[in-house]
């Protein structure tokens, strides 16, 4: 096996997706305790105190104890490089955990105790589900009062239409969650509680050991035998070809707050998944898009721009654009083609991220993510590759808008900043701006998939450009490409209330104020073509 083969087999790279508050940020936070990245483990819910989860990393993050931002954390353990991309549980950010589950070759799915599948954990999924990616599933709070592990497992299947095999099985919950049942090894594991912020005592127990029934309390080892005769009967098989099909997900029960089963799910996880996985590409040099597959052994590096993020370091007001490499080795000084922009060029300052920290990388693999310094060159999307190679992997599509509003900055002398600001958080994929054609940025259209944007928008505008703005909501619901040959936009036949207006690369589309007015454009026009999601490039 040669180096590069090695270093590539050691990679996992996965995304944490859960709906709010199941603990996706605290379980993030004690996978890097036992990774060693971290010492102590700060908690999101000490919003009163000084502390706030360390992959956080935005002012406005800390105050409101959640993510707004997909974060990329990597750290080692066991002989692993393990990158994991922490992304925000809220719906209105749910756009950049689209973006970012591109980048991942499996996921881990989140799922309070409690209350089961929910909302936001539904769609998320679905995005699994379409890039076929192994889903394990770690049931959270155990620590908590719970619903019966059945009925979760019961939950999953049905909402979701995934298979489910518990790895794992809960000994109580809430004050009387004593551990859990390792089906593979066949012992229970019996944890010492302490405050959460370091690695837990770990004691283990066979089922025939006499000191049983005095470390569980009344009945639960009566309940966890008909438990494990009734799996062993019942429940499904576990095969790990399914697995990394992503239509069985393997189930792991525990308590990230207190550290309850947290290792031994990140020991099993990395015998789960595999290494970085083949990406679809097409040859540029091709009239017709022709799809070929790189693998992630391949002799040439390729990566493509999955995130872009202004001023994560406030003192130098820089961008940083997030690469996920995808075949091949990475070198500090090596030179590079950037596909869209048809240019060699050396990627500027390297680092890899650990929230706000960086570290300058020498070298990274297929697998890893690395950002990059980016004057403004980049898109969400781009292709970088060894020159000579002519190929562009396939885009990530920008999803509709749901909520619009009319920003203007309140200082007209600030105008620079506002187009700056403006622009730089539209690059990003945190907002979509839209403007009249022909005319210029002194005042824009906002489209938001989430209302919380608008405040975060308002947020980083004052914090990070020192420009103040006034924004009015508008009537405008629906939004669609126009993707037909179009001569002359003003000569479309529309309905009174649908706007024309025009992206920052220049495409123009169309805002509906209902679907009446979609309907009446579409028989108005003959040939007319829309769609509810923009191509990417």
């Amino acid at each position: 096996m040669s180096i590069l083969t090695e270093q590539i087999d050691k990679r996992r790279t996965f995304a944490i997706i859960s709906h709010p508050d199941a603990g996706k940020t605290t379980l993030t936070e004690k996978l890097l305790l036992y990774g060693g990245a971290i010492n102590l483990a700060g908690s999101v819910k000490g919003k009163k105190t000084a502390k706030h989860a360390v992959s956080d990393w935005m002012e406005i993050e800390k105050q409101r104890g959640i993510s707004v931002t997909s974060s990329v954390l990597q750290f080692k353990y066991d002989g692993y490089c393990i990158n994991i991309l922490d992304t925000p549980g809220h719906q209105d950010f749910s756009e950049d955990t689209y973006r970012t589950l591109m980048a991942a070759d499996s996921a881990v799915m989140v799922i309070d105790a409690s209350k089961g599948v929910e909302n936001q954990t539904r769609k998320l999924f679905k995005v699994c589900v379409m890039r076929h990616i192994p889903i394990i599933t770690f049931i959270n709070k155990m620590d908590r009062d719970a619903q019966n592990p059945f009925d979760l497992l019961e939950d999953i299947e049905n909402v979701l239409g995934i298979n489910t095999c518990p790895m794992n099985w809960p000994i109580g919950s809430g004050k009387e969650f004593k551990g859990v049942y390792d089906r593979k090894k066949g012992k229970i594991l019996s944890y010492t509680a302490n405050n959460g912020q370091r690695e837990v005592e770990q004691e283990e127990l066979s089922l025939d050991d006499p000191d049983l029934d005095s470390k569980l309390f009344y009945g639960q080892k009566d309940t966890l035998f008909d438990d494990i005769d009734l799996l062993d009967g019942a429940g499904n098989e576990f095969d790990i070809d399914l697995v990394r099909k992503g239509q069985l997900t393997p189930v792991f029960f525990g308590s990230a707050l207190t550290n309850f089963g947290v290792e031994p799910f990140l020991q099993e996880f990395l015998q789960l998944t595999t290494g970085p996985l083949p990406r679809e590409a097409y040859d540029r040099r091709q009239e017709e898009a022709v799809t070929s597959t790189i693998a992630p052994d391949a002799d040439f590096f390729s990566a493509f721009v999955f995130k872009i993020q202004a001023n994560m370091n406030k003192a130098h007001r820089d961008r940083v654009a997030f690469m996920r490499i995808c075949s091949g080795k990475f070198d500090k000084n090596m030179e590079v083609y950037h596909v869209q922009g048809d240019r060699k060029m050396k990627l500027s300052q390297p680092q890899q991220i650990m929230a706000q920290e960086r570290e300058i990388v020498e070298e990274a693999y297929a697998g890893d993510i690395i950002g990059v310094f980016d004057p403004g060159l980049f898109s969400i999307g781009d292709t970088i590759v060894t020159p000579g190679q002519k190929f562009a992997f396939k885009g990530i599509p920008t999803f509709a808008p749901e909520h619009f509003a009319l920003v203007r900055q309140k200082d007209t002398m600030k105008r620079k900043q506002f187009v700056k600001g403006m622009n730089q958080i539209a690059q990003e994929g945190a907002i979509q701006i839209f403007h009249e054609p022909d005319s210029g940025m002194e005042e824009v259209i906002v489209g938001v998939v989430g209302v919380l944007q608008f405040d975060v928008l308002k947020y980083r505008l004052e914090n990070e450009y020192n420009v103040e703005i006034i924004m009015e909501n508008t009537p405008y619901q629906f939004i669609r490409w126009i993707t037909s040959q179009v001569e002359d936009y003003k000569s479309l036949d529309l309905a009174s209330d649908t706007k024309v207006v025009a992206d920052f690369r220049d495409h123009k589309l169309l805002l509906f104020r209902s679907e009446w007015s979609i309907d009446w454009a579409l028989e108005h026009n003959k040939g007319l073509a829309l769609q509810d999601f923009g191509n990417a490039e």
